[in-house]
Formats: structure tokens, C-alpha cells, sequence
């Protein structure tokens, strides 16, 4: 053996494999991400792809990293550099001219619906009772389905409903279908019931037709949850307790929820947030740098009025690397306990991410329940 062919048969040795890549001996061996780590902390991280040119699309964690060719082989690789304790979601984004197709990494066994896939540097904490699900896996779907044509919202949507346990207080998940058809929430739930991590509950996946609209502190989202989605329910012969209610959302489904225990007490008085949108207060949306405004946006401006939330159980989760949005859940959590609240506080290893996001949301459901 030269020494060329030596180095190449050692090429990606640091990270376990071995082979000169490009080999059907080496495919053979191949599962990816794989991490090593870096004298002074962190890890670099190694995604290989057989067949074409293409890029890495982080979900909001990092720009998209272009895979490299070794040599003239059908090997492509990225050796991304990564902070200590971080999960995310990617995808490969075609590199084809005709609008970059984007595909599910086919060496990771873990993925997020059809197109994503999820990595973990090897000190991201574990997340107990989420099955791992492939790609071309399909998720089991509750067996109750209400057709809810809202009088307020307008159109139709679909909503699922799924007792864990035999049901009991109504987890209300929304953008539902996010918890139904890229993560199995229902899975997860169930086995954290079984497990006794949770009591039997009754989950509701409410999806969202316009995120924007529904979400960005109106009323009239709750006004129908309120008066139109308990009697559907019910109709629909699902054990539920809508007397002990968590919300749970994430993102600006996070901000909506929390909106609903400040304007809506006697509906809510325990939300579950993951990454809430707390910088939103009207025109944000639409300005250049929508995070750049007071911290805690118009949330924090209500809370600062000292409404009565005594009764009120927040859990509030954000991720270690969402520098922008951390003052921002800092300040309305503050604010929180001070108007008499009772306020969870914790940080998730991810960006913002569903990925570093489902831990806390099972965590949280339970803490908010234990009273």
C-alpha cells in the first residue's frame, strides 16, 4: 500500500470509519452525523452524502454549510464545527440549478417527517420516551378526528384527539400537526403515561391555518377554543378535563399561549412554552430586526399593568444558542413571578428547534400538572 492510499483509507478514521471513501466497503459502514471532539470544548461534526453536489440546511442554527467532494469519487462531506450540547434539525438541499430539492439524510436513522433529519453532539442530554422514527417511517395517527368549522376563525381544520392513558386533562398542542406528522408526540406521550413520568391525559393537536394571524395576541383564536372546541370534544366520546387545561406552543404558538393565560385566566392557567416569541408586540413582524424592540415585547408591557396571575403555572423553555431571543423570555419571566405567578425556568441544548424542544414539552406538561 502507498502512502496516498493509506492516507485515504484513513480518511475519516478520527471519526470512526474507515475505508477509502467513495468504496462500497466504505458506504457499507457509514452512519452519520458522527462527532469528535475539540481540544478546548465543542466537537466537529461529520455528514457524508453519496451521489451529488448539495449543502446542509440547519434549522435556525446556522447558515447552510456546502458538502465538499472527495476527490472524484461520489463521496460529498462537511466537517462543521459545533458547540457543546447542541440538537438540531437538517436536511440536504440539492445543489441542481432547478430550486434545491431537499431530502432527509439517509445514513441518520433519526428524522422529522420525510425531508429532516435530527443530530445531537454526543452531549446533548438524552430525551426519554421519543421513539427514533426514519424518514420513510409513518407515524401512527389518533383515531379521533373532530371536524371544527369555527363561526370565528372561519374555514375548516381537522383535530385530532388522543387519550394517553385512557385520557384525563386536555393537553391543547399547538400547530398540532407539527406534533402528529414530523415528531410523535402521541408516542412519546403514551410512553411517558405508561412510564408514570405523566398522568393520563387527553391530547388535543389543534393545527394552525394562518400561524400570523391566529397567534399574534387576538382574541379570537381563544374565544373559540373557549365556546366552540370543548362541546366537539365531548361529542366525540374522548375522556376529557378541560377544568385542568395546559397549553402547550412553541415559537409564536408560545407567545399565543401565554397571551391566553393574561386575557383568558379562566380557560388557562397553565401553559407549557417552548422558544416563545416574546419579542412580538404590533409591527414587529414587519420591521427589519423584528427582535430588536423592548424585551418582552407587548407581553411584557401587559404583565408590567401587574394583572392577577396568582393562579397561573408558567414553564418557559429557550434554547442555550438563541442569544436574541433569550432577553426577550428573560424579561417576561421576571415580570411573571413578580405579578405573583409561579415560573419554571429552563434552558434546552438547540436553537430554535422542535428538536430541542420535545423534552421540555412532556418535562413541562408534567410539571404544570403537579398541583
Amino acid at each position: 500500500m502507498t502512502a496516498r492510499s493509506a492516507d485515504v483509507e484513513h480518511a475519516f478514521e478520527a471519526f470512526g470509519l474507515s475505508g477509502a471513501p467513495g468504496t462500497d466497503a466504505f458506504w457499507a459502514g457509514v452512519r452519520t452525523p458522527v462527532s469528535r471532539p475539540v481540544e478546548g470544548g465543542g466537537w466537529v461534526t461529520l455528514f457524508l452524502r453519496r451521489g451529488s453536489p448539495a449543502s446542509i440546511g440547519f434549522e435556525s442554527w446556522s447558515d447552510p454549510v456546502p458538502l465538499r467532494r472527495w476527490g472524484v469519487t461520489d463521496c460529498w462531506y462537511a466537517e462543521v464545527p459545533m458547540p457543546a450540547r447542541l440538537r438540531v434539525t437538517y436536511q440536504f438541499i440539492e445543489d441542481d440549478g432547478a430550486g434545491g430539492a431537499a431530502y432527509a439524510d439517509p445514513f441518520n436513522p433519526a428524522g422529522a417527517g420525510g425531508d429532516r433529519s435530527l443530530a445531537a453532539t454526543p452531549d446533548a442530554p438524552p430525551q426519554p420516551h421519543w421513539p427514533v422514527v426514519g424518514p420513510d417511517d409513518v407515524l401512527p395517527l389518533p383515531r379521533t378526528r373532530v371536524r371544527w368549522a369555527s363561526e370565528r376563525l372561519g374555514g375548516r381544520r381537522t383535530v385530532r384527539v388522543h387519550p394517553a392513558g385512557g385520557g384525563g386533562p386536555v393537553i391543547l398542542l399547538l400547530d398540532g400537526d407539527d406534533w402528529l406528522y414530523l415528531h410523535p408526540a402521541m408516542a412519546a406521550f403514551d410512553s411517558a403515561v405508561a412510564a408514570g413520568d405523566l398522568p393520563p391525559v387527553t391530547l388535543v393537536f389543534l393545527p394552525a391555518k394562518d400561524r400570523e394571524a391566529e397567534f399574534a395576541c387576538r382574541p379570537e383564536l381563544w374565544e373559540a377554543v373557549r365556546d366552540e372546541l370543548p362541546p366537539l370534544v365531548a361529542e366525540s366520546g374522548v375522556h376529557a378535563d378541560w377544568g385542568r387545561l395546559v397549553v402547550a406552543g412553541q415559537s409564536l404558538g408560545g407567545l399565543s399561549a401565554l397571551y391566553a393565560a393574561l386575557e383568558f385566566p379562566d380557560l388557562v392557567s397553565r401553559v407549557a412554552l417552548q422558544s416563545p416569541s416574546l419579542w412580538w408586540e404590533p409591527g414587529a413582524p414587519g420591521r427589519p430586526d423584528p427582535l430588536g424592540g423592548p424585551a418582552g415585547g407587548a407581553l411584557a408591557a401587559r404583565l408590567r399593568e401587574r394583572p392577577d396571575v396568582t393562579g397561573l403555572r408558567i414553564a418557559c423553555d429557550v434554547g442555550e444558542h438563541e442569544a436574541r431571543m433569550l432577553p426577550h423570555c428573560e424579561a417576561a419571566e421576571a415580570l411573571a413571578r413578580e405579578a405573583g405567578a409561579t415560573v419554571r425556568v429552563s434552558r434546552s441544548p438547540s436553537g430554535h428547534d422542535r428538536a430541542g424542544w420535545r423534552h421540555a414539552l412532556l418535562r413541562d406538561v408534567a410539571w404544570a400538572l403537579d398541583q
